[in-house]
């Protein structure tokens, strides 16, 4: 077992992977930029090592400086996270070069997942039925010309490489194609590195479906069941579920052994998730791509199943074979995931920044807040806005969404603009609780993204109020020292490690 791992991420995953090593035995280190000196994933590693700057390309994507910082404290083993370098092959291939163990999926297998086209050939392969698309093309190609005419309209344009939404176009008519081909290549190139683009069917009203895989070096890969992801905002997943309401225990059956096949054809070891559009009217579905990482939404299988997914991720990077096996997998209940945003979500879901003057998660049975951020921090544009998840747990699905519907009412923020109003909303709505949704659901519900002045009015009032009452108290605790000059720290920050980070008493 590693001795000490570098998390190379930040925010609400690196302080989940750092209490997890903890947990293990395993001393763990942090990297940090220059705004998050104070975060808590920084103050809770056992060493957290600065990357000078301030951006994202000038520390968490710099490869040489994490290499470095690695190396500098001794660490035997490297965990991504996700986003950022997670599925970078380069990256994974220069930390087996500079001895370190990299806790994901080889080098080769992520140049042939992160790849949307290479992917759907493993998928061909492998006997999984996949959305109808082009080869990667530029605009104005023939072969462009000959696949719109034989598919119609409407089509997506989608990147070649990368995820999350970026450079993706839908086109709905012949006159469009060529400017969203454009838009999407410059995209692309501006984000991955990589102007490729290709022209897919669109499936209409999809649901998006993906099934958890985890898969050891001994050649032995079971999948962990599926979560529901269909209510995204630009196609990105702002409220996830599982299991998914839309699936029977034959479709569910089905699609857990299609995640494996390409698993399994693609020689993947680690944690992996393969995503799938279903028509759920059909029972059809189709193999969209699989993520060379552990997901932001892992907390709601860990719910269902009680185990942890992380750690599993460190056994296995260290050589130990899965401790389970297909038949041992039992979900229990209901698990329900809230992102939550600082974003104005009546406003085109435009980033908020400031500091947090008021940070009061719920607590109550079944829940769970996988936090990045404390009261007290500045909000800045350098990140993706994520603040926390938000995770509720029911021995079923309306006892679930009750859980998390009380606990959103409670959520206490003051300082920046959150989406917990909409989020609320959506959990609460008529449709979503039938369960009868799709990726469409926020455009076909326009009330719902439109302002709740009442809904707004009422957390903001709650929370205004209870930080007023807190605010003597606080300034006393403030107050400096009569023998200590006003505005100084503590007398003894605690020790420094000779890499320049700080070490925690």
């Amino acid at each position: 077992m590693f001795s000490k791992v570098l998390v190379a991420n930040r925010g609400e995953i690196a302080a989940r992977i750092i209490q997890i090593l903890r947990v293990m035995g395993i001393g763990s280190v942090a990297v940090y930029s220059e705004p998050d000196a104070t975060t808590p994933h920084a103050m809770q590693a056992d060493q957290a090592v600065p990357l000078a700057g301030q951006t994202a390309e000038e520390t968490y994507l710099n490869i040489p400086r994490i290499l470095e910082a690695a190396k500098a404290c001794g660490a035997d083993a490297l965990h991504p996270g996700y986003g950022f370098l997670s599925e970078n092959p380069m990256f994974a291939r220069a930390c087996g070069e500079a001895g370190l163990t990299f806790i994901g999926p080889s080098p080769e297998s992520m140049e042939a997942l992160g790849d949307k086209l290479r992917s759907k050939e493993i998928a061909i392969k492998a006997g999984v039925p996949v959305v109808p698309s082009s080869a990667a093309c530029l605009p104005g190609d023939a072969d462009v010309a000959e696949f719109v005419g034989e598919l119609g309209f409407p089509l997506l344009v989608k990147a070649a490489a990368g995820g999350g939404g970026r450079g993706m176009r839908l086109v709905h008519r012949h006159d469009e194609l060529n400017g969203a081909m454009e838009s999407a290549s410059r995209e692309s190139q501006a984000a991955f590195g990589d102007g490729r683009v290709f022209v897919e069917r669109y499936v209409t009203q999809p649901r998006h479906v993906e099934v958890q895989v985890m898969a050891d070096g001994q050649g032995h890969t079971i999948h962990l069941g599926e979560r529901e992801c269909s209510i995204q905002r630009r196609h990105q997943k702002i409220v996830e579920e599982t299991p998914s309401p839309a699936l029977t225990p034959e479709l569910r059956q089905r699609m857990g052994e299609a995640a494996v096949a390409v698993a399994e054809g693609a020689g993947y070891v680690n944690a992996g998730t393969v995503e799938f559009l279903l028509d759920a009217r059909s029972g059809e579905y189709y193999f969209l791509e699989m993520n060379a990482r552990l997901q932001v939404e892992h907390p709601i299988t860990e719910a269902v199943l009680g185990l942890d997914m992380v750690e599993w991720q460190v056994r296995i990077a260290s050589g130990e074979p899965l401790a389970l096996r297909q038949q041992d997998i039992d979900p229990r209940g209901h698990a329900v995931e809230c992102r939550i945003y600082a974003e104005d979500p009546y406003h085109d879901f435009v980033p908020s920044t400031g500091t947090l003057l008021r940070w009061r998660p719920p607590g109550g049975p079944g829940l769970r807040l996988d936090s990045g951020v404390s009261e007290g921090q500045e909000i800045t544009f350098h990140y993706d806005p994520m603040l926390a998840k938000l995770t509720a747990w029911g021995p079923d699905r309306t006892t679930a969404l009750g859980r998390m519907e009380e606990a959103l009412s409670r959520f206490q923020v003051l300082g920046v603009v959150t989406n917990i109003p909409l989020l609320r909303r959506v959990v609460t709505h008529p449709q979503f609780r039938t369960g009868e949704y799709d990726t469409g659901f926020l455009e076909w519900n326009p009330a719902v993204t439109r302002p709740a002045f009442t809904e707004q009015a009422r957390l903001l009032a709650r929370a205004v109020a209870a930080w007023a009452a807190d605010r003597p108290a606080a300034a006393g605790k403030g107050q400096a020292r009569p023998d200590s000059p006003a505005g100084t720290g503590p007398a003894n920050p605690g020790p420094w490690d000779s890499a320049g980070g700080r070490r925690l008493p």
